[in-house]
């Protein structure tokens, strides 16, 4: 699917996946999540959003961390008492490999649909029926995280649960609000050597798929970082040769304005509307909830707006993958 129409239709992917979610929940059995450790795991995008859905599943009181499928591949290595798999496709050689190695763990996978390798090796399926996506990943990210937040929010002592049929709409409204401001970003960033994305707690795990879609859609060297980490030393390669985006309300904020200050063209994703763009700064102002992972949603959603301008100035619209391998997904 064209990656432009991938992502404006994610509201109506949202809403259909919400439901197929919903559903799916309610046939399934919760309550190994409700006690114990919780590993949330997958290769890719599904890594990135592994990252999210731990840090948000820790804001609701369970412990949660995220893991890359391949620190899963030895069965001699206990990571959880239970495991959460995530994989648009069902397919991710090492997240099926992870799980068949731990055949006495309960187990659980997100992908969009039920018949796939991976749902064949788990205890309990959750389908996003997310539908068409785009090449780099749209629907199935956001639809991905949405199904963990609906996931979360079923867990003994969550919060009011979110009103995730809002969430649609407000994803419309975004696209449309941002539109500009991403093709300013883009813009700045165009040409750069070198973009780093930054962000804390669920938004680690937006700058990691952001950097993920840059390096995939617009083939630019990129890389995530833990806000406070980046300040010890990942900084100092910064100048006006390289571009900074963002992503967060408290140390973020000084973080972008030092940076654009150093003359390195810096894009900040935020909730708040008091920082003011100013020169090598472009702030993009985005909706708030009451929930980290819509939030997660919201926030990927000016980069890739951001992306495709990229892809465009560098003319790579449309082009594939140059070094897709064989022996990543099974059949």
């Amino acid at each position: 699917m064209d990656y432009r129409a991938s992502i404006m239709r994610q509201p109506e992917s949202l809403e259909t996946s919400r439901t197929a979610v919903a559903a799916a929940l309610d046939r399934i059995d919760l309550q190994p999540l409700t006690t114990g450790s919780i590993a949330v795991t997958g290769i890719g995008a599904s890594l990135h959003a592994a990252v999210a859905a731990a840090a948000h599943l820790r804001t609701r009181g369970r412990r949660a961390h995220a893991l890359c499928a391949t620190d899963l591949l030895d069965p001699a290595i206990d990571a959880s008492n239970v495991l959460i798999a995530l994989s648009a496709s069902g397919r991710s050689r090492e997240t099926v490999e992870a799980v068949r190695a731990r055949p006495q763990i309960l187990s659980y996978s997100i992908s969009k649909e039920t018949e796939n390798p991976l749902a064949a090796v788990v205890r309990s399926v959750v389908p996003t029926q997310s539908g068409d996506d785009g090449s780099p990943s749209t629907t199935s990210y956001t639809a991905t995280l949405q199904a963990i937040g609906l996931l979360a929010d079923r867990l003994p002592h969550a919060p009011s649960p979110t009103e995730w049929g809002t969430l649609p709409t407000l994803v419309q409204q975004t696209l449309t609000a941002v539109a500009k401001l991403a093709q300013q970003a883009a813009h700045s960033l165009a040409g750069k050597l070198a973009i780093d994305f930054v962000g804390s707690g669920a938004a680690l795990g937006t700058a990691g798929e952001a950097s993920l879609l840059v390096r995939e859609a617009v083939r630019a060297p990129t890389a995530s970082h833990d806000t406070l980490h980046f300040l010890h030393g990942p900084m100092e390669p910064l100048d006006a040769r390289t571009g900074l985006v963002v992503f967060g309300d408290g140390r973020e904020c000084k973080l972008a304005r030092d940076v654009a200050g150093f003359g390195c063209p810096t894009v900040l994703i935020t909730h708040r509307t008091d920082i003011e763009a100013d020169r090598n700064l472009t702030v993009i102002a985005v909706p708030v909830t009451s929930n980290g992972l819509a939030d997660a949603i919201l926030h990927i959603l000016s980069v890739q707006l951001m992306v495709a301008d990229l892809a465009d100035a560098a003319g790579l619209t449309g082009v594939g993958f140059r070094y897709r391998q064989t022996d990543t997904k099974l059949p």
